[in-house]
């Protein structure tokens, strides 16, 4: 197959800036360009031309940085160039406007992050994505469960790949190739001697390494031979220092023992450290979605300590490979499991050892390529069907979308339709003959009145009204005689009951009542079209509500309507697909 795969908008392909993801592609690429034509679409960078052929892979670079400038470039490049499979890389958001040039291609999505949470996309955005993707890789079973717990529709499209290591860049210190290393670098920062912890990745508060630093003062009064070395930086390949890299480095002058702390350390050197360490301790207390320093630390032969937050415990053998802080909130449980380790040197080295076996047997970048290409061939044999049970609300998308559509699409949703017009003017009917039904309601005994307040409406909506043949509706309608119904017949007049009788629906009823009618007017074939519409008028609301210092306009409620209109669509397939 033609396949291209869209990274990030962070960082460069290849990873010459480091980058989880960017790590992961690189890792692949080789098993990968052997079964297919690989192209990876990647941000510019001043160090790599735009385009470029290495090692049979072509890569193509446009301007990034902002997710918006991205995907312009991406769009760019994909309405002039064709591929069988697109793999896009933790962006969703990327999905709609992949499709709508790309109409063929089948789509693979894979997620590294929390992004279908509400506040990285919105929710009618990501049910339309769900729908248009093949199948979706995550890094870990919590990333998985995350998309399946907030969309159903994703379950069976979801598959786990754990994320793999180079075991021959990343060594223990013990083997012939590091050996001079650790001693060097132990040598250099005043470590010989030293049982050295180690924490690698990024400097922020939910990485949590100031609870690590917190521990130290107790764990040195057991163990007067340790030291800490923290490598990492605000953000790959930046050396900035953020008020919490002050507050990391002011901590860690208080305590007693030595702390080492790198900065950014480029990839092709980061094996080095972890060699030159004895244990890698892992402080997120965030919700990680399974931070690769896990396979590195693994690979290099050291024991784990590492938190119960996301997935960071999914490769964790329990005193096999590493140890789990529950709370790592609580530097007190740092303390507790990292005594634990240093307490029992057998373990410890049995742990390192066992780590090393995993890397090598499970963690390789060959067993992840295998995976992905399953997931790819599996893509390839994957029929987009419409209103399959498989695909409730699958999206069609034949050909791309002319502006000429989408206009039209937009005056669909932004401008009343005929049935809009129509219950309107209904409704505007209702309420002209409120005071004829009034007194039709003050005097139920006669037979002309009592005919006036059974059939409000018309008869194509008395049955949606009035349902008096139902239980509940019949004791409603037929017994009026009680002295608490009879007292809400006889007098109307009050405010309350003047609302009960001149609105027979309640405002949620009419409006959902209305929803229906709209809905009725609309085909699954516009759906795609609606996201587009959808989001044009959401960020021209955005854009004159921050004009007018955020007040609210009569076109904002309009679009606020129109968003109700489209969960309404999107209800109505799900529940008769």
């Amino acid at each position: 197959m033609k396949v291209l795969m869209i990274c990030t908008e962070k960082l460069p392909m290849p990873p010459i800036r480091g980058g989880a993801i960017q790590t992961y592609i690189a890792g692949i690429l080789p098993y990968l360009k052997q079964s297919h034509d690989i192209t990876v679409l990647g941000i510019s960078d001043p160090e790599l031309p735009d385009e470029e052929t290495i090692n049979g892979v072509s890569y193509v670079r446009v301007p990034g940085k902002i997710l918006e400038l991205y995907k312009e470039g991406v769009v760019r490049y994909l309405e002039s160039n064709q591929f069988d499979l697109i793999h896009i890389f933790n962006r969703p958001r990327l999905v709609l406007p992949v499709r709508n040039v790309a109409p063929e291609a089948k789509i693979t999505l894979s997620m590294h992050n929390d992004m279908f949470n509400a506040e990285k996309i919105d929710p009618i955005e990501a049910n339309a994505v769900l729908n248009e993707v093949s199948s979706i890789v995550t890094v870990s079973d919590y990333v998985g469960n995350v998309i399946q717990n907030l969309y159903p529709q994703a379950v069976g499209k979801v598959h786990t790949v754990y994320s793999g290591v180079d075991t021959e860049q990343f060594l223990p210190g013990s083997h012939p190739n590091m050996k001079e290393i650790r001693q060097d670098i132990r040598q250099a920062h005043g470590l010989e001697n030293k049982t050295v912890i180690l924490y690698a990745g990024r400097l922020s508060r939910n990485k949590g390494v100031d609870r690590l630093i917190g521990a130290l003062p107790e764990l040195s009064q057991k163990y007067k031979d340790l030291a800490l070395v923290i490598v990492g930086s605000k953000w790959f390949s930046q050396d900035a220092v953020t008020d919490y890299i002050a507050y990391v480095r002011a901590l860690a002058k208080k305590v007693p023992i030595p702390v080492v702390t790198t900065g950014f350390v480029a990839p092709s050197e980061i094996q080095n450290w972890f060699a030159a360490a004895d244990l890698f301790v892992c402080t997120s207390i965030w919700p990680e979605p399974l931070a690769r320093v896990h396979y590195e630390a693994m690979a290099a032969g050291l024991p784990i300590v590492t938190t119960a937050r996301g997935g960071n415990a999914e490769v964790i053998q329990l005193r096999e490979n590493g140890l789990v802080v529950e709370n790592p909130e609580d530097p007190g449980q740092f303390v507790e499991k990292i005594t634990e380790v240093l307490s029992n040197k057998a373990m410890m080295k049995r742990m390192g050892e066992r780590g090393r076996e995993l890397a090598l047997s499970h963690y390789k970048w060959n067993r992840v390529a295998s995976e992905v290409l399953t997931v790819w061939e599996q893509a390839k044999q994957t029929v987009v069907s419409v209103g399959t049970a498989e695909t409730p609300m699958e999206l069609t998308a034949s050909q791309p979308k002319s502006a000429e559509t989408i206009s039209f699409i937009t005056d669909r949703v932004d401008k009343p339709t005929e049935k809009q017009v129509k219950a309107k003017n209904q409704k505007t009917k209702k309420k002209r003959i409120t005071t004829a039904n009034q007194k039709a309601v003050e005097k139920p005994a006669t037979i002309k009145n009592q005919k006036a307040v059974e059939k409000p409406a018309t008869i194509k909506n008395q049955k949606a009204v009035e349902k008096p043949a139902t239980i509940k509706n019949q004791k409603a309608v037929e017994k009026p005689a009680t002295i608490k119904n009879q007292k809400a017949v006889e007098k109307p007049a009050t405010i309350k009951n003047q609302k009960v009788v001149e609105k027979p629906a309640t405002v949620e009823n009419q409006k959902a009542m209305e929803n229906k009618k709209q809905v009725a007017g609309l085909t699954r074939a516009n759906l795609d079209e609606l996201i587009i519409a959808h989001q044009m008028l959401m960020r021209a609301r955005n854009k004159k509500n921050n004009k007018s210092n955020g007040t609210m306009n009569g076109s904002a409620n309009r679009n606020n309507r129109n968003r109700e209109l489209l969960n309404m669509l999107l209800r109505e397939w799900g529940k008769n697909a």
